[in-house]
């Protein structure tokens, strides 16, 4: 996959001013997902068919903590 060049911020951002996400670009057959924080550091990319089990493998590993 080539550098993307179009990236899109996620929706969700967190507090303060929004910059603790993600972006994520997509091609027909790659999707690219990158720290907004630092656009120009490494990327992680997935072949379009992996990339929804992907997120459901880390939704699924999630930990609610206990309150004390």
């Amino acid at each position: 996959m080539t550098t993307p060049t179009h990236w899109k911020k996620s929706s969700y951002s967190g507090g303060g001013e929004g910059n603790d996400c993600v972006e994520i670009a997509n091609s027909p057959t790659h999707i690219a997902i990158r720290d907004s924080k630092a656009p120009t550091r490494a990327t992680l990319t997935f072949p379009t068919g992996v990339f929804v089990p992907f997120v459901d493998a880390l939704k699924s590993t999630l930990v609610t903590p206990v309150s004390q």
